[in-house]
């Protein structure tokens, strides 16, 4: 119970934070599991910020951005070690305690091998103290903190194979459950389940008629638009979906 109560609070907290895939489990496992501010962590296909939360407040800002951006860190709360200690009628806010950490996720770009980026602490522009890596900029004359990045391998999909079929591709790791639900079998999480063709990459190819067609994936309990589809449309319910056509 006390886990569940942990994490349907910080899906409350970083649930707005446009980044990386913030809601996952694996991702809120790592937060719970941090014992303090450290140098940036690159995780699955985003990077972690994290400053100390003495700091009033903490953004970040990108130089391929031309640092007209600032992204604002969170500040990380876990609940108390003896929450039957509190007050039952405060509880609420006061279950939680500061975990002493403020943190930021940021999704990687495509195609940039490092990331140059400058802090505002306490509303002045610095390096990142956690990280030993910086660079001076020539014409400025102002040191940036860098974070080189692994190269990333994107996988192509086709969309539509064979005429009269769509082909669905989705890289995660290896010896995972990944489905496809669409409007082609009334949104069923369950009755497609792609196939691990290679390490930690799923396909599945379906016979459909020719027409357009709405789909995603569900992946860890997650459901996700197609990664690898850029036509995106939001449904009813204002969830976006992937939308592709069959010829």
């Amino acid at each position: 119970m006390k886990r569940f109560i942990i994490i349907t609070f910080l899906f409350i907290l970083i649930g707005n934070i446009g980044a990386l895939d913030t809601e996952s489990y694996q991702f809120i496992d790592h937060l719970l599991e941090l014992q303090g501010p450290g140098r940036p962590e690159i995780l699955d296909d985003g990077v972690l910020f994290t400053a100390p939360s003495s700091f009033r407040s903490v953004g970040i800002a990108f130089a391929h951005e031309g640092f007209a951006k600032i992204y604002w860190f969170q500040k990380l709360m876990k609940i108390r070690e003896d929450p039957e200690a509190v007050d039952p009628k405060k509880k609420g806010a006061d279950l939680y305690q500061d975990a002493g950490i403020l943190f930021y996720a940021y999704s990687l770009p495509r195609d940039r091998r490092e990331l140059e980026y400058r802090l505002i602490i306490d509303g002045l522009w610095t390096v990142d103290p956690l990280n030993p890596l910086r660079r001076m900029d020539e014409r400025s004359g102002i040191y940036r903190s860098v974070i080189l990045l692994p190269e990333i391998r994107r996988l192509p999909t086709a969309f539509d194979g064979p005429e009269g079929t769509l082909s669905f591709t989705y890289q995660a790791s290896p010896g995972e459950t990944v489905t496809v639900a669409g409007d082609f079998n009334g949104w069923d999480p369950f009755m497609y389940e792609l196939r691990e063709t290679a390490p930690g990459v799923y396909s599945l190819v379906l016979p459909l008629p020719p027409g357009i067609y709405h789909y995603v994936f569900y992946h860890r309990g997650q459901r996700f638009p197609d990664p690898n589809n850029p036509v995106n449309v939001y449904n009813q319910s204002g969830e976006a979906v992937s939308e592709v056509r069959v010829r």
